[in-house]
């Protein structure tokens, strides 16, 4: 039975964490990832004549796992992967950690043991890469990229910037232009690729290939980023070491920058030291026509040469702070002459803390030189608001990307998110681009009406302000609200706990909540034939494609719903449950997914059933769900025994509140833990058999003594029919059709747990339109003159109480 794919990476990352030991990660990931390299080009290449990776027999994992217990293991692993590299000129590439470093590594038997362990995390069976990218399971890469993030968020600060994080990624690769259409001959370049995930994130957006350059100034990173592109399928991608701006690597054959059809980066923030090794103001490469950039600060240094990268039809963005929308000075000229030229052709506003190594909000600048000389305006986009925590760390979700995305590419305009923005009106602003000049994001404010604080009453403005609940409810508003003694003031009809149910009840409401319903049943009845009929030969990340971007045409069109929210319901669920559940199928097949796992041993795992001593995991369908299809009748049987069980417990708790305590009549049976014990009592039951002036205290123990009988009579019939409960479910399990299967997967897992998820959207905007109705009652609930009137009378008590007491207050 395979195994769960977050279950597989998350126990990667888990046993390297715990051999690391006291090394920085950034360091420690050296390691993890040559390794990880040695082992995907031995079950990709190792005995395949003409591969394009030649894995000598002593320098295959094979070889490395022989070399366990070894006591010279570190000296062995460098010389085998020197082997590696040798045979494939990837000297200074995949040989730069040193598996010999006791400094690092501990010494002797501690060297030993760890590299042993390591080698030994790599040994399991599921992390195959044989086959990676069939049937488009990138084992391999969904690993990396879970191993990457994690070693940029334990790395310490400015030691994260090997890694850009994928959903930047992936928003540059979409805005640029990359789709399912780019050519393989068409090229991509990225002149501080770090360890080249954002090249990486960006060619996956090209399914039939880019051709890929990349350049970095760090000789490790650089070697990390070549052996990158041989773990993600890109081999012959050209990964150069050296200073962009001081040597740019990539020439034509006149010696001119080369260009190229995409250009995207993610530079060092503000690097003080960018003009080391050349001088800017003569630069053979005329990469600075528009302006030398500041000697201390080189965002636009980097920015001037990707417009110089670009051919004369290419599209380009780069990932800088936002310092670089609004600077004054050099950059002022060099911001104005390229507003000019028109190859901006958008500003995208990121969310702070989304990157390793700085919490300083930064902006993508979209660049365009095919469209250069017509362009009149720059959209500009403000998705500062849209993000999750994730741990220190912010994150763009799912909904964010897709929010982004589509409102970038189509040019739309939303209300405090996005706005094209003419040239007259940047010029206006002396060519300043700060996002928050063009688009205040802030939510409208709460405006506090002075009249309706002294005369009370709710203001029609503020009711008015909710046109968009009335528009959908228009008899709802009558409903919940009657004029006021005055013009434009209006009063509450009921009682402010009653305003949701009377929202719950309103038939316009109720048709709405239908309506939602409807449609996703309309998008249950588009895609269950899809979702049933999964089979080895699917794709799942194409499966999530189709049926996300359809809940987004479903939902396109239904007001107070945004269809984003519930877009993000269904990314989540895929993330958490169904991407697992997926892969399982289409690896084991509906049937063998679905059978149980015993659990042997002194495994940590949590059962979901237990008979006896024997435990079992279910990963595809829980005994829960079994319960709810094929025995209901069991469990409603069991939960009615239960409640008798409560209902004892209850009236046990109830003599101990009447008789508990030092004096109480329980008093002496009650140990030290507040506990009562059947031994206590019937000891003290003896003792006072035939003592005629304990018959009240005699009386209480033996009510408390029969509650206790039956409580453990009730306790064991629950057990027994627990029990017998399981053992029904457990050989129901072996007895499962693949249709039965498919219902309890497809219909009574997912699409039921989608349901309920997308019916939260419906309770969010009931429960909006709740709050801020009684907000609205409570702010003008009291007018001042009856608050200074209730003051005045408190006051005057105070007053009398202190005369009584012998002062004077004044």
């Amino acid at each position: 039975m395979a195994i769960k794919k977050s279950e597989l990476y998350s126990s990667l990352w888990k046993g390297c964490d715990e051999l690391r030991g006291g090394m920085d990660a950034s360091q420690y990931k050296d390691y993890v990832l040559t390794l990880l390299f040695v082992k995907y080009v031995s079950d990709k290449y190792a005995g395949k004549p003409g591969a394009l990776i030649e894995v000598p027999d002593d320098a295959s994992f094979e070889y490395m796992v022989s070399l366990k217990g070894d006591k010279e293991i570190g000296d062995e692993m460098n010389k085998a992967i020197g082997r590696l590299a040798g045979a494939n000129g990837l000297k200074g590439v995949v040989d730069l950690a040193d598996f010999n470093d006791d400094s690092k590594l501990g010494k002797g038997k501690e060297m030993a043991d760890r590299l042993s362990n390591l080698i030994g995390i790599f040994q399991n069976p599921d992390l195959n890469f044989s086959s990676n990218r069939a049937e488009d399971d990138d084992i391999l890469g969904d690993a990396y990229e879970y191993l990457m993030r994690h070693f940029a968020t334990e790395s310490g600060k400015s030691k994260g910037q090997f890694y850009t994080p994928a959903e930047v990624s992936r928003v540059i690769a979409k805005v640029v232009g990359i789709t399912r259409d780019t050519r393989q001959d068409q090229t991509i370049y990225d002149p501080t690729c770090g360890s080249g995930s954002l090249l990486l994130k960006a060619a996956d957006e090209a399914p039939r290939g880019i051709t890929i350059y990349g350049q970095e100034k760090d000789n490790s990173t650089a070697g990390l980023a070549r052996m990158n592109m041989i773990l993600h399928d890109n081999p012959t991608a050209e990964i150069w070491q050296d200073n962009t701006l001081s040597t740019p690597h990539f020439k034509n054959p006149d010696g001119g920058i080369k260009t190229f059809d995409f250009v995207v980066a993610n530079p060092p923030f503000s690097d003080k030291a960018w003009g080391t090794g050349f001088n800017p103001s003569a630069d053979e490469f005329k990469r600075f026509e528009d302006g030398v950039p500041p000697s201390k600060n080189g965002d636009y240094a980097y920015l001037l040469h990707i417009l110089k990268s670009m051919k004369s039809t290419g599209k380009g963005a780069v990932i800088l702070p936002h310092g670089v929308l609004f600077r004054g000075g050099a950059e002022a000229d060099i911001r104005r002459n390229l507003i000019n030229r028109g190859v901006i052709k958008g500003i995208i506003g990121l969310p702070a803390n989304l990157f390793y190594g700085t919490g300083i909000p930064a902006c993508i600048i979209v660049l365009d030189k095919e469209f250069a000389q017509e362009r009149q305006g720059i959209f500009m986009l403000d998705a500062s608001r849209g993000f999750m925590k994730d741990g220190n760390k912010n994150r763009l979700r799912h909904q964010d990307i897709h929010k982004i995305v589509d409102v970038f590419n189509r040019q739309i305009e939303i209300e405090r998110y996005s706005r094209m923005v003419g040239l007259e009106e940047i010029k206006g602003n002396d060519y300043n681009l700060n996002i928050p000049r063009y688009i205040d994001s802030t939510e409208p404010e709460d405006l506090q009406d002075l009249e309706g604080h002294l005369k009370g009453g709710i203001p029609d403005r503020d009711i008015e302000g909710l046109s968009k609940y009335w528009d959908i409810c228009p008899t709802l508003k009558d409903t919940l609200f009657k004029p006021a003694e005055r013009p434009g003031y209006s009063a509450l009809k009921l009682e402010e706990a009653k305003i949701k149910s009377t929202i719950h009840s309103n038939p316009e409401f109720r048709e709405f909540t239908n309506t939602v319903r409807e449609l996703f049943d309309q998008w249950h009845d588009n895609n269950a034939a899809l979702l049933n009929n999964i089979s080895p030969d699917d794709h799942p990340k194409e499966m999530v494609h189709a049926i996300s971007e359809d809940i987004l045409r479903v939902f396109a069109g239904i007001s107070l719903i945004d269809k984003y929210n519930v877009y993000q319901h269904l990314m989540s669920y895929w993330a958490d449950v169904m991407q697992d559940d997926i892969y399982m199928i289409t690896d084991d097949g509906w049937l063998a997914a679905c059978q149980l796992k015993e659990i042997v041993g002194k495994s940590k795992e949590t059962a979901d059933l237990v008979i006896g001593k024997r435990k079992y995991k279910a990963d595809l369908i829980s005994p829960e769900l079994m319960i709810v299809r094929y025995f209901s009748y069991e469990k409603v049987a069991i939960e009615k025994v239960e409640s008798e069980l409560e209902s004892l417990s209850q009236q046990m708790e109830e003599i101990m509140e009447e008789h508990g305590g030092d004096e109480g009549l329980l008093n002496d049976v009650t140990n030290d833990k507040g506990n009562i014990t059947k031994k206590d009592l019937t000891a003290r039951l003896k003792e006072l058999k035939h003592d005629p002036e304990s018959d009240d205290e005699r009386a209480v123990l033996e009510r408390y003594l029969e509650l206790i009988d039956k409580e453990a009579a009730v306790k064991k019939q629950i057990k027994d029919a627990t029990e017998t409960l399981n053992i029904e479910v457990l050989e129901k399990y072996s007895k499962l059709t693949e249709a039965e299967v498919k219902t309890l997967v497809v219909e009574d897992k997912w699409f039921r747990t989608l349901c309920m998820d997308v019916k939260t959207e419906v309770d969010r905007v009931s429960q909006e339109l709740t709050s801020r109705i009684r907000q609205l009652s409570e702010r003008y609930a009291t007018p001042l003159p009856v608050l200074s009137s209730e003051v005045e009378e408190l006051s005057a008590k105070v007053d009398e109480h202190l005369k009584k007491m012998g002062f004077v207050w004044n």
